[in-house]
């Protein structure tokens, strides 16, 4: 039997498709993972769907060892969406305050927040988020939560997170057919980040960088909110890539080679330390160079984080977040890529690893499953709160399109 007190991420990723369960605690403070899965993906390229058979395919297989693994059925999910065509812009929305004497409802928060979604959207866009960010109460502004206040005119200002239509309902549709209801639609980046940055990082300002297999997706907070998104196309399958034709070996050898010998630091590596590539399980002949390895891992390390350098000078925010830079998924276990980070950023920065939740196992510590354990750790704050109001730095998702969009798939389901 279904238990109603599980909640599941789903990370649909273009290398790998992770599924995360969580048990919401009834007298614990932190939620209990009790599995977490990963699997290869298929159809699936940077963010969008491909190949819709075999994004189900890859997708049901996950979903069938997660239930194995738990020894019950999963029947809904948070899903992570990600990828190139995501979109944010900024959105102001107006509503005078219903009640006669003026004190503010959560009735009023989620109508003005309504009214700010109505922006006018590009053609064959959906909005996935509008995230709150400062309100406004007659004439007083900078207003976090304004229920309770009283006053005639209230005012929000809010970041409006699109996807392409037919993106999304790609996606929806795979996942559909799998037999899964979607709770929510997320902004991977917003899961992440949900799973490794605290409220105090939020506040001082902080950029979170997801380094995934073939993009990498970003997200800057100050003050508490959210300032910006965005999407670089290029992650670590790129690496392997430079690999490969460097030494013009398989695919597969050149990602033994940066798993288990890459690092990001070439001064570190002397002309003549060399390896045979049979020692890392490649089947070629002879040898490679570990230090040329490092210097092509470097290169392209350094050219991912000058992207993000780029998305932060358009915010005027370059070399200025004191909370630094938080690098996570499956691409921050590159070793040596902390370093890089701060000479290329000019700022302080770690590995990110999700936290504040309770599980005996090991692989939900490990920095590519930060996205599916945040997932998890949204949908108990959505559960929680009832309403899509936001949470923690005061980000939440207003989704009435995904319910319409749900109905049109379903109906053409047999």
């Amino acid at each position: 039997m279904l238990k109603d007190n599980l909640i599941t991420g789903l990370d649909i990723g273009s290398t790998s498709i992770r599924m995360v369960v969580g048990e919401k605690p009834r007298h614990e403070a932190k939620i209990r993972i009790i599995g977490a899965v990963e699997g290869p993906s298929k159809g699936i390229s940077k963010g969008v769907v491909v190949d819709i058979d075999d994004a189900i395919s890859a997708i049901s297989a996950v979903l069938e060892k997660t239930e194995r693994m738990i020894g019950q059925p999963v029947g809904h999910a948070w899903v992570g969406i990600n990828g190139g065509h995501i979109i944010t812009t900024e959105s102001r929305g107006v509503a005078a305050v219903s009640k006669v004497n003026g004190e503010i409802r959560e009735a009023d928060v989620e109508r003005v927040i309504d009214n700010a979604r109505s922006v006018s959207a590009p053609p064959n866009y959906e909005v996935l988020h509008v995230i709150p960010k400062s309100f406004a109460v007659d004439s007083q502004t900078g207003i976090k939560d304004p229920v309770g206040m009283t006053g005639i005119r209230l005012e929000v200002e809010t970041q409006i997170i699109q996807g392409l239509s037919a993106q999304i309902k790609n996606l929806t549709n795979c996942i559909y057919r799998t037999g899964l209801e979607i709770d929510d639609l997320v902004l991977s980046i917003l899961a992440a980040s949900e799973s490794v940055l605290t409220n105090r990082q939020k506040e001082l300002g902080v950029v979170v960088i997801n380094l995934g297999g073939r993009t990498t997706s970003l997200a800057v907070f100050e003050e508490g909110d959210l300032l910006h998104s965005a999407v670089i196309p290029i992650g670590s399958d790129h690496i392997t890539s430079d690999i490969n034709l460097l030494f013009r070996i398989s695919i597969d050898t050149a990602e033994k080679i940066k798993v288990r010998e890459g690092s990001c630091l070439a001064k570190e590596f002397k002309r003549h330390d060399e390896m045979k590539f049979a020692a890392v399980g490649g089947i070629e002949e002879g040898y490679f160079s570990k230090k040329q390895v490092a210097e092509v891992i470097e290169a392209r390390v350094e050219e991912i984080f000058q992207y993000v350098d780029k998305e932060l000078k358009k915010l005027a925010r370059s070399g200025r977040l004191p909370a630094g830079a938080v690098i996570t998924g499956g691409g921050a276990k590159l070793d040596g890529i902390v370093e890089v980070a701060k000479r290329v950023l000019h700022l302080p920065a770690s590995i990110g690893y999700p936290h504040d939740l309770v599980s005996s196992l090991d692989k939900v510590s490990d920095p590519s499953f930060t996205t599916a354990v945040g997932l998890v750790l949204w949908g108990n704050q959505m559960v929680n709160k009832k309403m899509d109001l936001g949470m923690g730095g005061g980000f939440g998702s207003m989704n009435k399109a995904m319910e319409g969009i749900q109905k049109l798939l379903k109906s053409f389901l047999p």
